[in-house]
């Protein structure tokens, strides 16, 4: 099974989450309480995705 393919896309998922996290993360310092439950949210899925970023490509540098 080749792994590769899976691997970028998990690798462009990870990006989008982080950078929905950031956005959050700045709403949040805006006041927005919402902002800050849903950046907690989205970081567990993103160390999720790294986890399984990791599963599946070994050990490694994870911004190859």
């Amino acid at each position: 099974m080749d792994t590769g393919g899976i691997v970028d896309r998990l690798r462009s998922i990870e990006e989008e989450l982080r950078d929905l996290a950031y956005d959050r993360l700045r709403e949040a310092a805006g006041g927005d309480a919402a902002a800050r439950s849903e950046e907690k949210r989205v970081l567990q899925a993103r160390r999720a995705v790294e986890r399984a970023i990791r599963a599946l490509d070994g050990p490694g540098d994870l911004d190859d």
